[in-house]
């Protein structure tokens, strides 16, 4: 899930609360608080769909680390031939060697990142899209069943919820029922 910032979790935590202190101070004149709380980044991970987008990335870091394993051989092998043939080899050639094998080693570790950065936004989007199927679920939950509140389970704003009122394995369920 998204890494939030010092500042958003303050203004989180002090919203969170006045709703809280509104909710109780208002109790004394509704009827029932129904309060749940949702783990957001068990339920991406445990889900159906996070389980498959899993899979896939793994598959791709594999073919990549892969890829990885002989452009590095390659470059290994470059360096090797010229550190033997180095004392061999008139300097300008050996120089223009030498400037070629630092041309592909750079390029190999933009590649690299480049490759890194490419699954990287692929796991962020594929969980971006799957809590926003979350959410809705979540709200869907809420409002069939009447919860005045039901928080993400984060620990850096909510310490602390009991199980009893842990949605999370429902909203995983009612997801996984809804991609089918």
């Amino acid at each position: 899930m998204a890494v939030y910032g010092k500042r958003y979790r303050n203004v989180v935590g002090i919203f969170f609360l006045i709703v809280i202190g509104g909710l109780f101070a208002g109790a004394v004149y509704s009827e029932d608080i129904k309060i749940g709380s949702v783990d957001m980044r068990r339920a991406v991970n445990e889900c159906h769909a996070g389980n498959e987008a899993r899979k896939a990335l793994n598959k791709e870091m594999e073919t990549l680390q892969g890829l990885f394993a002989e452009k590095q051989k390659e470059l290994y092998e470059m360096k090797e031939s010229l550190e033997k043939q180095g004392l061999m080899l008139n300097p300008e050639v050996r120089v223009a060697k030498e400037k070629e094998y630092q041309a592909k080693l750079r390029d190999f570790q933009r590649w690299g990142e480049d490759g890194q950065n490419e699954v990287n936004q692929k796991r962020m989007e594929m969980e971006r899209n799957i809590s926003i199927g979350l959410v809705k679920v979540v709200q869907k939950i809420g409002a069939d069943e009447g919860y005045t509140l039901i928080l993400e389970k984060n620990e850096n704003i909510v310490l602390f919820t009991s199980k009893s009122i842990d949605l999370t394995d429902r909203v995983i369920k009612a997801y996984d029922a809804q991609m089918k």
